[in-house]
């Protein structure tokens, strides 16, 4: 008996199947999916792979052909599925199988894994209450954030005690010689208890999820409902995570696990926290500051069923779970939930595919949902339910006002703060209130807009901004098209033309100048490089150390602060003008995201939308927080451009160290598809947005098809081509749609 094995070698050299005898040994466990470990190349070093096929006759002699050395000691079942997955990924996105594999089987690590421990209050609500008290009166400031944490939750990892809350063993001894908390890790018979109480304690105290009317239709027609993908949406503050809580609990109910997707940037302490409080060590976390060791660790919890709620980013769709009944995907807009790493999977499609291979359901929450998905939850190919309504009593939507910083011009005021804006800010310090200030800079790299009229330079083949480049041109990066940087504007004359340049420490000492007075946090790239540096941002603006946070996107992702009334939003624009077909619908997520942050506990909020460009549909109707009147106005332009939904779009990244041999080749290949498939419209090839990294030059090509399947048989006519084209070259393609 033979096997074809993939070697787990990230290399397009060994991207195939490799022929290996099955010991007599090893038939039984020598199954499809199975990780082996075999002899491989001159040396014959052991390597992992993974058997993809099993055959009774090999084409090689026998002499030729090398023994499986042993079988990885795991479950083929889940392997398989897993294997499955991967050889999906591959042929929808691109790479290498190896590539796919490490994305979804990552490998075990020599690092000794710590398992996680966790500290449980064992003592009554009246000893807690009295301890609190004694911390206080004693000004034993360890123990009262221990304490207060564990008033919101009896069960604290030991991981967030000592990272989050700076808990040392010190300040665990005291309670732990009095029989007042428990150092404990999982074994069976507690997992059993844990689940049972995860499940019983809060609704026999009364003390659960409470859900509004909304809410409630809202699970219930979810779980009623047969279809696996459900679109959940809800306003910003309208109470989704209380949703998704319910849905967790009704499936631990029912014997399953469920994995919930967070976007990095928003998995807080207090986000991961109120799913501990629920479900207790039920719960596990991974994220990007989680040890390959510690990850690995976690991920074996889940396969051998200790936890049944894992969280984390994209990352933890693959969660080896054997029974999951729910993958939740919330904000599912993020651009983080596209990977950059070959394979360049989409999360939301990666995770309909898992849950129709294994009867789950996958719920996608948003206040600004992608307009696809909307456009699925439309036709009826998804569940569609709504929250209308903020959930805090009290709580309303906030008032927007939208400010023409064209007529700021013309009155005289040159200052990046509208006269409305400098008002209300005045107006937050006196009443003790927090602003946020958001300077619209999302995927800005070099676009050109005139700021007497706002209107950007665009490519007239396109319809998407053109970037400037250093050697004085204009060029768009979809289909090359190039023309000299303009000195006036093509619309308006005006020469205040050109590219915008300013950053958030510039916004930081403007507002320092305008108010001498106020305390400033700001959050960008360089306040948050350390490690929990945006963390640490966030609490200190939550404990009220700052009156005003500034930052880009990264401060506007599902934060609740519920002192802060006023949202000041820089250069609103700005995002429509990047070369990206999406850019209206980008801008519309980041306005809507960002004026949600105004007003969420019963105080009255408010949002200035600065922006050269009022008319737009993108800004009227984030300002009107009206989605359905978005996304009329936007799948107009998706028709009329054949863009997704209406049609399909692929794009093919070709990268090498030869700028001449690279561009060449590009041009070889695109002609070559070009002839193959007449009736397909190509885009290129054209330098990359960033067209050199790490001394490696990028080419792209896109093509639109009105059919998914024909955009995979072009990817696959590339794959094959581009090997005949590139031969030895050290010249690379990966894909993306």
């Amino acid at each position: 008996m033979y096997a074809d094995v993939v070697i787990d070698i990230s290399s397009k050299e060994v991207d195939r199947p490799f022929t290996y005898r099955i010991p007599e040994a090893l038939l039984e466990r020598a199954v499809i999916g199975t990780p082996v470990h075999i002899p491989f190349g001159v040396g014959n070093k052991l390597r992992q792979g993974f058997i993809i096929g099993l055959k009774e006759t090999a084409e090689y002699p026998d002499e030729r052909i090398k023994d499986i050395d042993s079988v990885d000691e795991k479950t083929a079942d889940l392997e398989t599925r897993f294997l499955s997955l991967a050889i999906w990924l591959r042929e929808r996105y691109g790479g290498t199988l190896t590539q796919a594999l490490s994305v979804v089987m990552p490998n075990k690590v020599k690092v000794e894994p710590r398992r996680e421990r966790y500290y449980v209050w064992t003592g009554t609500d009246e000893e807690l209450e009295k301890s609190l008290s004694e911390a206080q009166r004693k000004k034993h400031y360890a123990r009262i954030r221990l304490l207060e944490a564990f008033t919101e939750n009896r069960v604290m990892p030991a991981s967030i005690a000592r990272d989050r809350l700076n808990i040392t063993s010190v300040n665990l001894k005291f309670f732990t010689e009095h029989g007042l908390v428990e150092v404990r890790t999982k074994d069976g018979d507690h997992l059993e208890k844990s689940l049972l109480t995860a499940i019983e304690r809060h609704s026999s105290k009364g003390t659960g999820v409470h859900l509004n009317s909304e809410q409630e239709q809202a699970v219930r027609n979810i779980e009623n409902d047969s279809r696996t993908v459900h679109l959940l949406f809800g306003v910003t503050g309208s109470g989704k995570t209380e949703v998704y809580l319910k849905l967790i609990e009704d499936a631990l109910r029912d014997g399953k696990e469920a994995i919930v997707l967070i976007p990095e940037i928003a998995l807080t302490y207090q986000t991961v926290m109120r799913f501990y409080a629920r479900f207790g060590e039920l719960v596990s976390v991974v994220h990007s500051r989680v040890s390959k060791g510690e990850r690995f660790a976690r991920f074996e919890e889940a396969r051998s069923g200790e936890i049944k709620v894992m969280i984390g980013p994209r990352s933890a769709l693959f969660t080896p779970f054997s029974n999951p009944g729910l993958i939740i995907i919330d904000e599912f807009h993020e651009n983080s939930y596209l990977s950059e790493q070959v394979p360049k999977y989409s999360t939301v499609e990666t995770a309909v595919k898992i849950a129709s291979e294994n009867g789950s359901k996958v719920v996608l929450g948003s206040a600004t949902p992608l307009v696809e998905c909307y456009e699925k939850a439309l036709s009826g190919e998804y569940g569609f339910h709504r929250l209308l309504h903020r959930a805090s009593s009290g709580a309303e939507l906030p008032e927007v006002q939208v400010v023409d910083l064209r007529e700021e011009l013309r009155a005289g005021n040159r200052s990046i703060f509208s006269r409305a804006l400098q008002e209300k800010m005045k107006e937050r310090l006196e009443r003790n209130e927090q602003i946020m200030l958001f300077l619209n800079r999302r995927g800005y790299s070099g676009a050109v807009s005139c700021r007497s009229c706002g209107e950007p330079v665009t490519c007239p083949h396109c319809s998407v901004a053109m970037n400037y480049h250093k050697n004085g041109t204009l060029q768009c990066h979809f289909c090359g098209y190039t023309r000299p940087m303009v000195k006036t504007c093509p619309k308006c004359t005006s020469p205040l033309i050109g590219a915008f340049g300013i950053g958030t420490e510039k916004v930081e000492e403007m507002v320092k100048t305008l108010l001498p007075e106020i305390r400033t946090l700001r959050m960008d790239a360089d306040t948050t490089a350390g490690k929990d540096g945006h963390q640490e941002i966030l609490e200190k603006f939550m404990n009220h150390e700052a009156d005003v946070l500034i930052g880009t996107q990264m401060i506007v992702k599902g934060h609740d602060f519920k002192d802060v009334t006023l949202v000041g939003i820089l250069a609103a624009d700005l995002s429509l003008n990047v070369p990206d077909y999406r850019s209206a619908e980008r801008t519309f997520e980041l306005l809507t995201q960002a004026e949600g942050r105004a007003g969420r506990a019963g105080k009255k909020g408010e949002c200035i939308v600065q922006t050269y460009n009022p008319e737009h549909y993108a800004i009227s109707a984030a300002a009107a927080q009206d989605y359905e009147a978005f996304y009329k106005s936007e799948m107009i332009f998706r028709r009329q451009m054949k863009y997704p939904p209406a049609g399909h779009f692929m794009g093919m990244t070709i990268s090498g160290a030869w700028e001449k041999e690279l561009a060449e080749t590009a041009e070889r290949l695109t002609e070559a598809a070009k002839r193959a498939f007449p009736g397909v419209l190509f885009l290129g090839p054209a330098e990359a947005g960033i067209y050199k990294v790490k001394d490696m030059y990028r080419q792209v090509v896109w093509f639109k098809t009105p059919a998914l399947s024909k955009l995979l048989e072009i990817k696959r006519f590339l794959e094959k081509t581009g090997q005949e084209i590139i031969g030895n070259r050290k010249i690379f393609m990966t894909f993306e749609s």
